[in-house]
């Protein structure tokens, strides 16, 4: 699943083709994706202007000239794709397309239809569902260290499974987890309660600057992701630990036949990946 470096990097991609753009045409091409479409979902939108795309945890926002939201997830395998004009047919897995005033064309793709799209208004943003829960964001200013440490305090959880829940933490997943546990020398088993102050702060900091360093290189592509522009992400080649079973990590001065390098666990039916040496 696209997780929020892969995310910002598709907004990033859409805000200069959408914002200041008004929709001339919106075709929904299926009657759901994970969940129906709101009632009137191509009336509400056809003619709005969109004001800007913005990004909260793993979700696309954007926000029209008359007050209302358009709330995107890209699921297992959701794509945007950007074309400079109408293309001559669409494939089975093209479900939702709009179409700007310059001719432009945005088509979600999404062949394991886990996304979803729902509309709502600016004023009730924070009261959606799937948004008033979250925690805060970690490339925000209310994110820190002691911000961290509050949110894990009391939590039995393996500190990989508390970083997981969105209500701690918004935007984080697996792949970004890892490496930040991994750059801030914290064993992904450890309870999250025992993190003292000063590991708190590591962890945040490695949060941000993972999260930073994935954006810069456009995400990370494992199977179904492309960022807007169709081009792959490129983090995957800068991974530390994460789908590095065995081998060594970073400056990995190690006796790997002793230590079997990266070592591979599952928690909460997920893949945790971890450096048993340079993580205590």
């Amino acid at each position: 699943m696209p997780e929020l470096p892969e995310v910002e990097t598709v907004c990033r991609g859409l805000a200069p083709h959408l914002e200041g753009r008004r929709l001339v045409r919106v075709e929904q091409r299926r009657p759901n994706l994970r969940t129906p479409f709101p009632p009137r979902f191509c009336e509400r939108l056809t003619g709005r202007l969109v004001q800007s795309v913005r990004r909260r945890a793993k979700y696309i926002l954007i926000h029209l000239d008359d007050g209302g939201v358009l709330i995107a997830h890209l699921g297992m395998s959701g794509r945007m794709i950007i074309s400079p004009e109408a293309p001559d047919s669409y494939g089975k897995h093209d479900h939702v397309v709009f179409e700007t005033d310059v001719g432009t064309v945005v088509t979600f793709n999404d062949a394991r239809r886990f996304g979803l799209m729902d509309l709502t208004v600016a004023d009730a943003l924070g009261d959606h569902p799937m948004l008033r829960n979250l925690g805060p964001e970690p490339l925000g200013n209310e994110f820190s260290g002691p911000e961290l440490a509050a949110r894990l305090a009391g939590k039995a959880t393996p500190v990989k499974a508390a970083l997981l829940d969105q209500s701690v933490v918004a935007g984080l997943g697996n792949i970004y987890v890892s490496e930040a546990l991994f750059q801030s020398g914290i064993l992904p088993t450890r309870s999250a309660a025992s993190l003292t102050p000063a590991e708190a702060d590591r962890l945040a900091a490695a949060v941000r600057e993972v999260l930073e360093r994935a954006i810069a290189a456009g995400g990370s592509s494992l199977r179904d992701y492309r960022q807007a522009s169709g081009e792959l992400g490129y983090f995957q080649h800068q991974f530390a630990v994460y789908d590095r079973e065995g081998q060594g990590c970073p400056g990995c001065d190690c006796d790997r036949a002793r230590t079997g390098g990266v070592r591979r666990i599952v928690q909460a039916g997920r893949s945790t990946f971890y450096c048993a040496t340079r993580q205590r």
